[in-house]
C-alpha cells in the first residue's frame, strides 16, 4: 500500500491580504464561531513553498487565453519539477493532472484584532517637491505624497502539508515516470522549505519556520493531524488523541522558546524532539521509502 507523508505545523506567520478599499489593505480572514481569524491561505502557502524549495526553477510558461505551465510529451512532470504542484494544459489537448502534495489554509489561533499600521511616501514626496520648487504642505497631491494603512496581523497559526509519495514525479497523461531519486529530492526540498519557511508581505520579512510540527510517514493519505492541533490561551493542547496518534508511529518537534506557556508539559507528555532533528528523522524515512 502506498504512502504520504504528512505534518501540521504551527508557526507564527502573517497573513496574506485580500481585495483593498481604496488605500486600506485588509487581512484575509475566515469566520467562525462569529469570530473573525486572519489566515494565510492555501495558495499562498503553496506558491511560497514551490518557491523557496525551487520546484519553480525550471517553470516555463505560455498564454492561452491566460497563464499557464507549459506541458507536452517532451515537458511533463517527470522532467520538470515545476509541474509537481499540478496543471492544466488547454493548449491543443487538455491535460490536466493533480498536485501531489496538499495544504489548508493557515489559520490564526486567537480571532482576529484590528491593528491598523499608517504610512505614507512623506520622504519622497519631500524629495521631488524639493527638486521642483513644490511646497508641499500647498500642494501635496502635485507632489505625490500618498498615504496609505493597512490592518497588520502576525499571529499563531495551524497549517498542514500532506504529499502523496506514489504521485511525485509521476505523469500518467504521457505515461512518464521520475527516477526514485529524483522523487526523493522533490519531497525533500518541499520538507526542507516547511522548515525553513521565509514569507515576504507588504514589506515585512516574515519568519515562518515551525515552533511545533508532527507528523511523518502515513498509510493515510490525508492531514491526519489537522483535527487535533489545537492552541488555547497560548497552550498548546496535549489531548489523550494527540497523544494517541503520535503513538502510531510519527514524530514531534518542538521550537524551545516559551512561545507555549505550557511549554513544560510539551516536553513531558509528548518527549519532542528538536524542529532540525524531526525533518531530518522524515527525510531520513522518506529516503528508505524510495530506497535511494
Amino acid at each position: 500500500m502506498g504512502k504520504s507523508v504528512t505534518v501540521t505545523v504551527v508557526a507564527n506567520m502573517t497573513s496574506n491580504y485580500s481585495e483593498g478599499l481604496g488605500n486600506i489593505g485588509s487581512v484575509q480572514k475566515v469566520y467562525k464561531n462569529r469570530k473573525a481569524y486572519a489566515t494565510r491561505s492555501r495558495e499562498s502557502l503553496k506558491n511560497a513553498i514551490m518557491v523557496q524549495s525551487g520546484l519553480y526553477d525550471d517553470l516555463q510558461t505560455s498564454v492561452d487565453g491566460a497563464t499557464q505551465k507549459m506541458v507536452s510529451a517532451d515537458l511533463n512532470v517527470a522532467n520538470c519539477k515545476a509541474l509537481e504542484g499540478g496543471y492544466m494544459s488547454t493548449k491543443g489537448l487538455t491535460y490536466v493532472r493533480n498536485s501531489s502534495f496538499y495544504l489548508t489554509d493557515a489559520i490564526a489561533c486567537n480571532h482576529f484584532i484590528n491593528e491598523t499600521r499608517f504610512h505614507n511616501n512623506l520622504y519622497l514626496a519631500s524629495n521631488y517637491a524639493s527638486s521642483n520648487g513644490i511646497n508641499l504642505q500647498e500642494k501635496s497631491k502635485e507632489s505625490g505624497l500618498m498615504p496609505y494603512q493597512y490592518e497588520y496581523d502576525k499571529s499563531l497559526k495551524v497549517y498542514s502539508m500532506t504529499i502523496d509519495l506514489d504521485m511525485v514525479g509521476v505523469d500518467k497523461n504521457f505515461d512518464t515516470e521520475a527516477t526514485k531519486e529524483e522523487k526523493y529530492n522533490r519531497v525533500k526540498a518541499l520538507l526542507e522549505a516547511v522548515a525553513n519557511l521565509s514569507l515576504v508581505v507588504r514589506g515585512n520579512l516574515d519568519n515562518a519556520e515551525p515552533i511545533f510540527v508532527v507528523g511523518g510517514l502515513s498509510e493515510r493519505k490525508t492531514h491526519y493531524f489537522e483535527n487535533v492541533v489545537r492552541v488555547l490561551n497560548e497552550e498548546l493542547v496535549v489531548s489523550s488523541d494527540l497523544k494517541a496518534k503520535i503513538e502510531e508511529g510519527f514524530h514531534v518537534g518542538l521550537l524551545q522558546g516559551g512561545t507555549f506557556t505550557n511549554e513544560a508539559e510539551v516536553i513531558k507528555s509528548l518527549n519532542p524532539s528538536s524542529v532540525r532533528e524531526f525533518f531530518a528523522t522524515v527525510e531520513d524515512e522518506v529516503k528508505q521509502y524510495y530506497e535511494v
